[in-house]
């Protein structure tokens, strides 16, 4: 094992040892212990090997940006294995100097790209390769005001970008981009979702949230998946909207929220990104509090979700993932 990893595992470990004691919500106690800790995390698949990136949310790892974290079974994570000490992105190799939040990576133009919260605006960095160095020139999307959460959608040729825009509340909107990712396309800016459902403001705050959303079609229609409520409430949760086009209107499903406190019986489940395993199975990789009186640093997890006609749901007999560093 590195100098470097026995440290990190050390200032992970030690802490949380005496945290995990007043954890009540039956996580298993080497799962705290160990994982990760990334808030609003996405995994990348590349090459039979699964990416982890996230808001990083353990203050005992030193430094500002996105870690990554590698595994092949989506249970053993190795890492920080970042090119950049660790992190995919540290503060200085592009955009941005507090704040980040809410990464997601994709591939284009044979080129893997990162699009990421810093200031409260989105940016996008590129890297050769899914373990960074991402960098760019400095510069973030123009916006006209605060905007955070992106999600780049491909669909028909076009490039979109969900996001999340901070006006009075959080609402998702969607515009298509420029082919190179350095702007929008304004005159495409439409709304999509905003908080109007009982579970989407439990506390009946004036700033209501709807954000992290993850769009992806089947069949023609159009899924949003997205989290509502602050993440610091215990009933954060996702629920889903469909839609005929990449603009709306997005009706929001019934059944939602599919993933929550009540669902899973851990509080604050949300804000996370859907992907498929080896096996062709839907996952939904999320955050959750630390414990039911604890908040951060938040802790990663898996959940598989089921299909039957365009009802997405957490079958009954599923297992959550808890990811666990192993070196």
């Amino acid at each position: 094992m590195k100098p470097f990893t026995k440290l990190l595992l050390c200032l992970i470990v030690c802490p949380l040892f005496m945290m995990c004691s007043s954890d009540n919500n039956n996580t298993p106690v080497t799962t705290a212990r160990l994982n990760p800790m990334l808030a609003d995390p996405t995994i990348f698949e590349h090459n039979g090997t699964y990416y982890l990136y996230g808001t990083k949310n353990n203050p005992n790892v030193v430094g500002e940006g996105f870690l990554v974290y590698t595994s092949t079974n989506l249970k053993d994570w190795t890492g920080p294995a970042g090119a950049h000490d660790g992190f995919a992105f540290k503060k200085g190799d592009g955009y941005g100097t507090t704040g980040f939040w809410a990464p997601q990576i994709f591939q284009y133009n044979n080129k893997f790209y990162m699009a990421y919260t810093a200031n409260e605006q989105i940016a996008i960095a590129e890297s050769n390769s899914p373990l960074g160095p991402f960098t760019n020139a400095g510069n973030a999307i123009p916006s006209g005001g605060k905007q955070i959460d992106p999600y780049v959608f491909f669909d028909n040729g076009k490039i979109y970008l969900y996001h999340v825009r901070l006006t009075e509340g959080n609402r998702i909107f969607v515009a298509e981009m420029e082919s190179d990712l350095s702007a929008i396309k304004t005159a495409t800016l439409t709304e999509c979702i905003h908080a109007t459902k009982p579970w989407e403001n439990t506390q009946n705050v004036s700033w209501a949230v709807t954000e992290g959303p993850t769009v992806f079609k089947k069949d023609n229609q159009y899924y949003m998946l997205y989290s509502a409520n602050d993440f610091r409430n215990p009933d954060y949760a996702v629920g889903y909207a469909t839609s005929a086009t990449p603009y709306g209107p997005w009706n929001k499903e019934n059944n939602s929220p599919f993933l929550s406190k009540q669902v899973l019986g851990y509080p604050g489940t949300g804000h996370g990104d859907l992907f498929y395993d080896a096996a062709g199975t839907m996952q939904y990789v999320f955050h959750a509090h630390f414990s039911n009186v604890q908040v951060d640093p938040r802790k990663t997890a898996i959940v598989p979700l089921s299909m039957q006609g365009s009802n997405i749901t957490v079958p009954s007999n599923a297992q959550i993932t808890w990811p666990l560093i192993v070196e």
